[in-house]
């Protein structure tokens, strides 16, 4: 059971922005639906929503019971309010929605295995039908208030917002984030945060909009939707389409293409910004959204380059890409901040190279295919130089579009849906009963146990050849990160995690991975991150890494040169402090109790297993500290130079061959030699 309460819910053609909550995150809602309806695993889906009963609207969410394919369905409740309510009025209403749920539910032959809560406000409604019939529910943000906060300056009229969030995030069995930077930097923001329950589980692209629009006649449609306002419409196209809510930034986008004179002589803007019938039609903010609008076309005098069409299809959003194509134009996001942005994606699908914001999400998936650049769009220059760069370059823009309709094939919706099924059991699940460890494993994962599938084939059969070996890996990586690179490598699920260059400690329980708090407290004493921040700062040659790679107990830097890392070394001598450079530009910033020498002695010692029976792999610097406290180490034979002077000393075996056939290798040797 999904359950989405904002908003204008119906199968498609979803009627985006006839209403301001009527956005993104009804064709997330939709295409992981469907993709989980198709599978074998999977008997039935549902989508539930609010019932409106509202003429203005259409009778399309008055149904009740909506069928839109097989084993696939949008049920509407009547919580006794038929009106369509804005997220203020939505929130009165709640309480009569969840009885009138968990009333449906009471009286059903077969219940919902699990919830999908899209937001705050459903995430709130599952929790009161778990608490009813003890069924799980995972929870999907979608657009974080913390983080809207934080771009505007202030949190004011946000707060009870983020409460009912952090109230979510702390709720929830488990969370799916669309990105990195959602997982590992927006969600941790709150107080009720946990790493161990969050899963980067990215969306998958609407694939079903491709080609539709390539026939003469669609792009005639679109010439034809936008002809009214433009002077010139065979120049090259800015599009943007986005919700006309002030976080989305589009009177901002209309600043910077006004008060740049060549985008105005070379390109036409067109901002595709929700449905409306006139200026003031809608809620507030998307009255005030239009109206700035509006003015700004006036102000500007931007009469004949800016088209603003009132009312469109899907068909013609589809057809608004495919001219952006053909005229050698180029998608836009210049939102504040942008959670993940389905946009982009979309975009990628047509050939439609993109510019996006580099607050949020848009960073990894711009980097993920390939197809554009990301700027601040608070620097109009640089956001308007990237439009350019793009613009003026043919060459550019011909690979920028061809990686795009590639890449945007790998982000499909199958994949996400086995992805959320195995997280769906995994809440379930009831932990078989392991044997009893009776020595334990650490690998790193990057360049050890990845590198070579053969060798990661025989590292896994390995492992499920040894039921009393316990297996962990000990990375640099992120708890998320880390996961999605043992899953693509195919190797077994860890029974510890000891990730972020070992200032993180994860155990799973049965599907399920815990934080080791008592870990976190423990290496917290003396940890002043403000301070490290202040001393690096003013040192030349250093680069902070982007803020998703810093944890709570890490600070990460690039920096290649020695005398650098001598000088950083320097800085922060009179701090309780461990700096680790590996990789020959990675640098980081760690408590003094932490690594992962440490972390390996600390889940030795939660486990009751000897020293004598720990191992430890690795083939880099951030390796060098577990390797040099391992009394059974393994240096696979593709090591980096950092780990040189190790070589020769009892405690480490030095394998012939590399990745994960060298971890083999070295554990069967160490069994042979206590053999002997």
């Amino acid at each position: 059971m999904s359950i989405a309460l904002g908003g204008c819910v119906k199968g498609p053609p979803v009627e985006f922005g006839i209403t301001e909550d009527t956005g993104g995150h009804i064709t997330y809602a939709l295409g992981a639906a469907r993709a989980l309806a198709a599978l074998l695993q999977v008997d039935r889906v549902e989508i539930v929503t609010r019932l409106i009963d509202d003429p203005a609207l259409g009778s399309a969410y008055a149904v009740p019971l909506d069928t839109i394919a097989d084993g696939l369905a949008i049920r509407r409740i009547d919580s006794g309010n038929r009106a369509y309510l804005c997220k203020e009025a939505n929130a009165a209403d709640r309480p009569a929605f969840t009885r009138a749920l968990i009333a449906h539910i009471a009286g059903l032959e077969r219940r919902p295995d699990v919830i999908h809560a899209h937001f705050a406000d459903a995430a709130a409604v599952a929790e009161q039908v778990r608490a009813a019939f003890g069924i799980p529910f995972v929870y999907t943000a979608h657009s974080l208030a913390i983080d809207k906060a934080l771009a505007q300056g202030g949190s004011v009229g946000l707060a009870r917002r983020i409460a009912e969030e952090d109230h979510a995030i702390g709720a929830a069995d488990a969370i799916i984030a669309s990105s990195r930077d959602e997982a590992e930097r927006q969600i941790m923001l709150y107080p009720s945060a946990c790493p161990a329950k969050v899963h980067c589980v990215p969306p998958g692209a609407n694939l079903d909009s491709v080609d539709l629009a390539d026939s003469a006649a669609d792009l005639a449609a679109a010439r034809a939707l936008i002809a009214p306002f433009l002077r010139n419409p065979d120049l090259p196209m800015i599009l943007a389409i986005a919700r006309p809510v002030a976080k989305k930034n589009l009177t901002g986008l209309i600043d910077l293409f006004a008060a740049d004179a060549g985008l105005r002589d070379k390109a036409n803007l067109v901002i595709v910004a929700g449905l409306r019938d006139g200026p003031q039609s809608g809620e507030p903010e998307q009255r005030e959204v239009i109206t700035g609008l509006l003015n700004r076309l006036d102000a500007h005098d931007l009469y004949g380059t800016l088209a603003l069409p009132k009312r469109h299809s899907q068909t013609d959003i589809a057809a608004l890409y495919a001219l952006a194509r053909e005229t050698g134009g180029v998608f836009v996001n210049p939102a504040l901040t942008e959670p993940y942005g389905l946009t982009l994606t979309e975009a990628a699908i047509h050939g439609v190279p993109v510019v996006a914001t580099s607050h949020g999400g848009p960073a990894d998936i711009v980097a993920r295919l390939g197809h554009g650049h990301v700027a601040d769009p608070r620097d109009h220059t640089a956001f308007a130089d990237a439009i350019h760069a793009l613009l003026d370059d043919r060459i550019a823009w011909a690979r920028a579009s061809a990686a795009g309709r590639i890449n945007a094939r790998a982000l499909d919706w199958t994949s996400y849906a086995k992805r959320f099924v195995t997280i769906a059991q995994g809440l379930r699940a009831v932990a078989a009963p392991r044997a009893k460890a009776q020595r334990l494993l650490l690998c790193d994962i990057d360049n050890t146990l990845t590198g070579c599938s053969v060798g990661a084939d025989g590292m896994a059969t390995f492992l499920a050849s040894e039921p009393t070996l316990a297996f962990g890996v000990a990375t640099g990586r992120s708890l998320q990160e880390a996961e999605r690179l043992l899953d693509e490598w195919r190797q077994p699920a860890p029974h510890v995690l000891i990730t972020s260059v070992g200032s993180e400690i994860y155990w799973r329980d049965g599907a399920r991975l815990v934080a080791d708090r008592a870990y976190a407290q423990h290496i917290d004493a003396g940890w002043d991150p403000a301070a490290i921040e202040a001393r690096v700062a003013g040192l030349r040659g250093v680069e902070a890494q982007p803020p998703v790679e810093q944890r709570r107990h890490k600070r990460s830097y690039f920096v290649s040169e020695p005398a650098v890392v001598a000088a950083i070394r320097a800085a922060l001598a009179d701090l309780p402090v461990r700096v680790i450079h590996s990789h020959g530009n990675l640098l980081d910033i760690l408590p003094q109790r932490a690594g992962k020498g440490a972390a390996m002695a600390w889940t030795g010692r939660v486990m009751g297993i000897a020293p004598d029976h720990v191992y430890a792999a690795g083939d880099s610097g951030n390796d060098l500290d577990m390797l040099d406290a391992c009394r059974n180490g393994i240096m696979v034979a593709n090591y980096s130079a950092e780990l040189a002077p190790l070589i020769g000393r009892p405690t480490i075996y030095l394998a012939r061959r590399a990745h994960a056939a060298g971890v083999v290798e070295g554990m069967k040797a160490y069994a042979q030699a206590r053999a002997a």
